[in-house]
C-alpha cells in the first residue's frame, strides 16, 4: 500500500520547514520506500500496520514541538503490488513518451 500524507504544525508561525523536516526524518529512518515533494510525503509498505506506524511516529515528532498538528492522508490499498511508488510514475511516463 502507498500512503501520501502531509503533516502541518499549527500555531508556530509561517515557517514550518523545520517541523516538517522532523516528520520526514522519521520516514527516512523507517527504511521503507518513500518520496517527499513540495506538498506530500509518500511511503510504501506491505500493510496498514507497517505504514501507519511510520505516519503516527512522524506526526508525533511534529506534535512534540507544536501545540497543534494537522494531518492530511490519502491511501492506495492494493494488496500484492510492490514498488508502486516507481511503477505508477513509470506508467504515466510511458504514455507521455508516445
Amino acid at each position: 500500500m502507498i500512503v501520501a500524507f502531509s503533516v502541518t504544525p499549527l500555531g508556530v508561525g509561517e515557517d514550518v520547514g523545520e517541523y516538517v523536516a522532523d516528520a520526514v526524518r522519521v520516514v527516512r529512518e523507517s527504511g521503507l520506500p518513500h518520496r517527499t515533494d513540495a506538498m506530500f510525503t509518500s511511503i510504501e509498505g506491505d500493510d496498514w500496520d507497517e505504514v501507519m506506524d511510520v505516519v503516527k511516529r512522524a506526526v508525533a515528532a511534529v506534535e512534540a514541538r507544536a501545540p497543534r498538528v494537522s494531518l492530511v492522508l490519502k491511501a492506495d490499498i492494493r494488496p500484492g503490488v510492490t514498488d508502486g511508488l516507481t511503477s505508477k510514475v513509470e506508467t504515466v511516463e510511458r504514455y507521455l513518451a508516445r
